[in-house]
C-alpha cells in the first residue's frame, strides 16, 4: 500500500465536531447539535477542499471517565458510512479505530466495505487505545494492546490486498474470503495514531502514515526524523503521510476567552500561522475551528477553503 497524499502536496483535514464531545475540546453549541448539523459541516468541508473528515472511536465510557470524556462518541463506521452518502470527494478517516477491541477481520470487513461503497475514499486510522476501564469492560487485555495492534495490522493488510488471505498461527492457517473488495487497489491507506515512541515506530514500520495524538515528547521535528529513520531501517518506501495537529482557528478578530495560541485574524494572518507547520516536514494538517454554532462552523470552513488555504500552499 502507498501513501494517500500525492507526492509534493500538502493537505488539510479535520476531526469533526459533534461526533465526539470530550470536555478537552467540545464547544458549547455541540451538545444540542444533531445529524443535520453534522452533515452540514461535513458537506462544507467537502466543498472547501478538505482532504479528509475524521470520526473517533470509543465503544462505551465507564463511569467516572465520562465526567471528562463525556458519553457522546458516535459509532465510527456507521458515521463514516453515512457521511460517505452525504459527500462527494472528501476522504473518510477513522481517528483512530482501536484495533484491540475487535477481531482484525471485523475491522478489515468494515473498511473494505466502506472503501467499496465510497468509491475509494476510506482511510483506516488506527491506534492501540488507552482507556483501561473500557478495555476491562470489553474483556480485552490492556497490557497486551501493543502486540495485539501489531498482529491485527498484519491480518488487516492481508485482507486489504488479497481476496483470500491466509490467517491463523502455525499449524492453524486457513484461507478466508473477504468481499466486497475495496475500490482502492491494495485497500485503504493505514495511518497509525499515537505520539509515544512505540506508536511512532509502529507507524513507520507498519503504516502508510502517522497521526500524532498530542505533541510528541521529543518534539515534532525530532519525531519526524525518528519516523523517517525507522522507516528507512525497515526498508519501507520513502513516501509516507506525516500529520501535525494545528492550533484552533477562528477567522476574524479574537474573542474574549480565546487562548493566546488560537490562530485568529485575517486570512493572510491565519495562513502565515499555518505555514510554519509545513516547515517540520508534515504533509497533512489536522485543523479545528472555533464557532458558536454549526452554521458558523460550516461558514468558517468554506471561508478557509476559499481565502486561507490557497495562501498556505502557494
Amino acid at each position: 500500500m502507498a501513501a494517500a497524499i500525492p507526492p509534493g502536496r500538502v493537505v488539510w483535514g479535520l476531526q469533526l465536531p459533534i461526533q465526539s464531545q470530550s470536555t478537552i475540546y467540545v464547544q458549547a453549541w455541540e451538545e444540542g447539535a444533531g445529524a443535520a448539523d453534522l452533515a452540514a459541516i461535513a458537506c462544507a468541508a467537502d466543498r472547501a477542499g478538505a482532504f479528509y473528515v475524521a470520526v473517533c472511536d470509543h465503544v462505551a465510557i465507564p463511569r467516572p471517565a465520562d465526567e471528562s470524556m463525556s458519553a457522546t462518541w458516535y459509532d465510527t463506521v456507521a458515521t463514516l458510512s453515512w457521511l460517505a452518502a452525504q459527500t462527494d470527494r472528501v476522504h473518510l478517516l477513522s481517528h483512530v479505530y482501536v484495533l484491540p477491541y475487535r477481531h482484525p477481520l471485523v475491522t478489515a470487513k468494515s473498511f473494505t466495505t466502506l472503501d467499496h461503497l465510497s468509491t475509494g475514499r476510506a482511510i483506516l486510522g488506527v491506534g492501540a487505545g488507552h482507556l483501561r476501564s473500557e478495555f476491562d469492560l470489553l474483556g480485552v487485555d490492556h497490557a497486551g494492546r501493543g502486540a495485539s495492534t501489531d498482529h491485527a495490522l498484519a491480518v488487516i493488510r492481508a485482507a486489504f490486498t488479497e481476496e483470500f488471505p491466509t490467517v491463523g498461527g502455525p499449524g492453524a492457517e486457513v484461507g478466508v474470503g473477504v468481499r466486497p473488495r475495496p475500490t482502492r487497489p491494495g485497500g485503504p491507506p493505514i495511518w497509525v495514531g499515537g505520539s509515544s515512541r512505540p506508536a511512532m515506530r509502529r507507524a513507520a514500520r507498519l503504516g502508510d502514515g502517522w497521526l500524532p495524538q498530542g505533541p510528541p515528547e521529543m518534539g515534532m521535528r525530532a519525531a519526524v526524523e525518528f519516523i523517517r529513520a525507522e522507516r528507512a531501517a525497515a526498508d519501507r518506501p520513502e513516501e509516507f503521510d506525516l500529520g501535525i495537529n494545528g492550533a484552533p482557528i477562528r477567522l476574524g478578530p479574537a474573542r474574549d476567552g480565546d487562548p493566546d495560541w488560537v490562530l485568529t485574524g485575517s486570512a493572510d494572518e491565519v495562513a502565515a500561522g499555518l505555514r510554519r507547520y509545513c516547515e517540520v516536514g508534515a504533509n497533512q494538517l489536522q485543523l479545528r475551528f472555533l464557532a458558536d454554532s454549526a452554521a458558523e462552523y460550516a461558514d468558517q470552513l468554506e471561508r478557509f477553503g476559499d481565502d486561507v488555504w490557497p495562501s498556505v500552499v502557494s
